[in-house]
């Protein structure tokens, strides 16, 4: 939401720049996102002037030499300045830029010379101060006036021209800051410009102006000249019209236009505009029909029929269902409630008679159709938030001012208002006590009253505290004490109150074993290079096509959202591969193929249970490329199978998890260069971890990948056989000795056997063996390959010798040749 922070201050104008302004609003809870310029810069150059002669220009056909009164500032000489506008005339008031203005687009005038004649500034078009789109010709002021702030009465033209020399900022609003707002959906009051002024109000003491509202021309009772009818009351709770005749369609006036733009709209006539100023002020959308186009003079308000059609405003024909709200008239259906009206009976320039509607709409009912027809609108990001049967008068009074002053028109007696019934107000009590308990400081009770009659609530004192009134725009927030004890807290400052702890009362808090295990995963491929990503839990269906993945996978029992917002992000995503290689292609066009990247998340699968979902904290990691920085030894290690190994077994190590791996194909893994991990211990023994291997070059190319290694585990699983306690082992006071075997293996025995084989047969005295050599050729015969093994031997209380290790290694050989093994030279 956009604010002008000129039109803000019209009603709340604290002491303070605009920084200062977002920071008190953003620490009181309406945040600030950030701050933009909009109109002009260095305003004082900007100045209103009166033409006083007009020429021919003596070498161009289409310039004219001006002679302008801009008073004091010309020293009491008139300015000559250089003009192409065909609609310049003497005794005009117009606009002026002075030599040193800066223009919306951010060019700095300066004094030209125009087929040499020396332009002393410039007479403006609208779309030169950013007032709007017309820059064809000049923008004359005469018959504006100046307005007053927060009169709309006096925003009607003045038979007095401003005088020369008067700051143009005076006059329109050319320049203002403005501020963008994030509003969470709890506070709907703050949709409207006034909501956030109160906001102000309360924040700074800054004293607030009465709402526009105030005062309303309109008077009760059924008017004549249309009729409603409210069919579906539970989805649209309070209806309201006005009938306005003698209407003037046109542009609107230039403050209006400019407000509008400032604000992220744009100017149509004054008609919609006048709609549109109201929604942005009260933050209750409007609608305005063309009564001599709507069939029979009556709406009747009511659900829609299966397969009905309606073209909108945007040109569209919208397909509805039976539960979509429609305005009909005799002919159909004219507008969607709440969302958008129809091409059939909006404004023309021929309108005349204008029904003006201002209703309140069912929240989810709003928030489900624009969702289902993709169509979303200022108005429908309102009301599915939530807006109260009060706003609708109050947009009804401002607007019937307007109507009569801009547009000329008449405003018929009586005021259709059907379907609401006003409830009573809810009383709270405010427990001073409790201010003390949660906030743990005390909040004077004078202090209590201050804040929440600043946020519009009424107050009384009672024995313990406060009864608190709820003002109506804010009875769907604040519904129990501790929501008024956040609004004292929010106003009175949250970096007002110091941090305490909480009584312990003999409790402690601490990270679970899960937790604790999940973290130290972390630090544990942080501290190997990797770096953190944060992927999205959405993903789109065709990340299970794109992995490779057969029906019948289980990871294609995904939990599909009733109500995605898009079709890319309408699943649970079932693992951390889809947002791995959406990192990587990103980093690869950005930084290059070279990256290690891991993540720690949530996956989904359809669950077995009544639970919505089976979630699993899963953790995933992605290598590419080079792992190391080149050097003069030479090119380092490129990501593989191995290095993603060697990743997975350091982490696993260091948590104290046994673990071991098997091949495995998987669809979207490389064949042959792909494994399951598998929990090694005795309770575990054999259940599958997660995965390991090379991306299956169709999925890499996928993702404009060349060659990637992944692998993905389930911390659940980890957790659960992790040592919830480090055991200390100390180091062995005596040297290890130190023997290497090569033995040539059938092909069809893995390394990973000949391993489990020595460290069976070896026993204790076998403190480690791996595979430093892999040989294959004419030397150990077809379909077999040698593999050289480092033994490594440790007592723990002697020095081992050869005969003392000659037993055991001769019971390795045995197990070697059980396998089919041959021991070489």
């Amino acid at each position: 939401m956009r604010v002008p922070l000129t039109w803000l201050r019209e009603f709340c104008d604290p002491p303070l720049e605009g920084e200062d302004v977002a920071e008190r609003l953003t620490m009181t809870g309406t945040k600030v996102e950030a701050i933009h310029h909009h109109g002009v810069g260095e305003v004082e150059h900007f100045l209103v002037g009166r033409v006083l002669e007009v020429e021919p220009h003596r070498d161009a056909d289409r310039l004219k030499v001006c002679k302008v009164d801009i008073g004091a500032a010309g020293a009491g000489a008139p300015a000559t300045i250089v003009c192409g506008a065909p609609n310049v005339a003497a005794g005009q008031t117009v606009a002026v830029a002075r030599p040193g203005a800066v223009m919306p687009n951010g060019t700095k005038l300066g004094q030209a010379k125009l087929r040499g004649v020396v332009s002393e500034g410039m007479i403006l078009a609208e779309s030169e101060l950013g007032l709007g789109e017309d820059g064809a010709g000049i923008l004359v002021l005469d018959g504006l006036g100046a307005p007053a702030p927060s009169s709309p009465q006096a925003r009607a033209p003045s038979a007095t021209p401003p005088a020369p020399g008067t700051r143009l900022a005076e006059v329109l609003p050319i320049a203002t800051d403005v501020l963008e707002l994030e509003v969470t959906p709890n506070r709907p009051d703050c949709l409207g410009l006034y909501g956030v002024a109160r906001e102000l109000h309360a924040a700074t003491r800054a004293p607030l102006s009465a709402p526009q509202w105030a005062e309303d021309p309109g008077s009760p009772g059924a008017p004549g000249g249309a009729q409603v009818s409210v069919e579906c009351p539970e989805l649209c709770r309070r209806f309201t019209a006005r009938v306005f005749e003698d209407v003037s369609l046109g542009p609107s006036p230039p403050w209006l236009r400019a407000r509008l733009i400032a604000a992220g709209q744009r100017p149509i006539n004054n008609v919609v505009d006048i709609t549109n100023y109201v929604m942005l002020l009260s933050g209750q959308p409007m609608h305005a029909f063309d009564l001599d186009r709507v069939a029979g003079e009556r709406l009747v308000v009511r659900r829609a029929r299966p397969g009905e059609q309606l073209l909108t405003l945007d040109g569209q024909a919208r397909t509805l269902d039976e539960d979509m709200v429609v305005i009909e008239d005799g002919e159909g259906p004219t507008s969607i409630g709440g969302i958008m009206g129809g091409a059939r009976s909006e404004v023309q320039p021929e309108t005349r008679r204008v029904l003006l509607e201002a209703a309140t709409w069912d929240g989810p009912n709003i928030h489900r159709t624009a969702t289902r027809l993709g169509l979303r609108s200022e108005a429908s990001a309102r009301f599915e938030k939530g807006l109260q049967p009060e706003q609708c008068l109050h947009a009804q009074a401002v607007a019937s001012r307007l109507l009569v002053e801009l547009c000329g028109a008449r405003l018929r007696e009586g005021t259709i208002d059907l379907v609401w019934q006003p409830s009573a107000p809810r009383v709270l009590r405010l427990r001073e006590e409790r201010v003390r308990a949660i906030l743990g400081v005390p909040v004077p009770r004078e202090r209590q009253v201050e804040i929440l009659r600043a946020l519009d609530f009424d107050t009384q004192p009672a024995e313990d505290g406060l009864d608190v009134t709820v003002p109506p725009l804010r009875c769907d927030d604040v519904t129990r004490e501790i929501d008024l004890i956040e609004e004292v807290a929010r106003v009175h400052g949250l970096e007002h109150i110091p941090a305490t702890l909480p009584a312990r009362r003999g409790a402690a808090g601490r990270l679970t074993h899960a937790q604790r295990v999940r973290r130290a995963a972390e630090d544990a491929l942080a501290g190997r290079g990797l770096h953190e990503i944060a992927g999205w839990s959405f993903a789109g269906p065709e990340l299970l096509d794109r992995l490779r993945l057969p029906a019948e996978d289980e990871l294609r029992q995904v939990v599909r959202l009733q109500n995605p917002l898009s079709e890319a992000q309408s699943i649970m995503r079932p693992t951390l591969l889809g947002s791995l290689l959406d990192s990587a292609r990103h980093n690869l066009f950005h930084n290059g193929p070279d990256m290690a990247i891991f993540e720690s998340g949530t996956v989904f699968r359809q669950s077995r249970t009544d639970a919505p979902a089976d979630e699993r904290q899963a953790l995933g990691a992605l290598l590419s490329g080079v792992l190391g920085p080149r050097s003069w030894r030479g090119a380092p290690a490129e990501a593989d199978f191995f290095s993603a190994k060697a990743v997975l077994g350091a982490l696993l190590d260091k948590l104290g998890v046994s673990w071991a791996v098997r091949a495995s194909e998987m669809p979207f893994l490389h064949p042959g260069r792909s494994a399951a991990v598998l929990l090694a211990d005795e309770r575990h023994d054999g259940e599958e971890l997660g995965f390991l291997g090379e991306l299956h070059p169709l999925v890499a190319g996928a993702w404009d990948l060349e060659r990637a290694a992944v692998f993905s585990i389930d911390l659940g699983k980890v957790a659960g056989a992790a040592p919830r306690t480090v055991r200390f082992r100390p180091f062995a006071s005596v040297p290890p000795l130190r023997q290497d075997l090569a033995v040539a293996l059938p092909d069809a025995v893995s390394a990973a056997e000949a391993l489990d084989a020595v460290r069976a047969a070896a026993g204790e005295m076998l403190e480690d063996v791996s595979v430093f050599d892999v040989y294959a050729g004419e030397q150990v015969g077809a379909g077999r390959r040698s593999l050289a093994l480092a033994l490594s031997f440790r007592a723990r209380e002697q020095t081992l010798t050869e005969e003392d290790v000659a037993p055991v290694r001769e019971r390795i050989v045995a197990a070697l040749r059980q396998l089919g093994g041959e021991l070489r030279g």
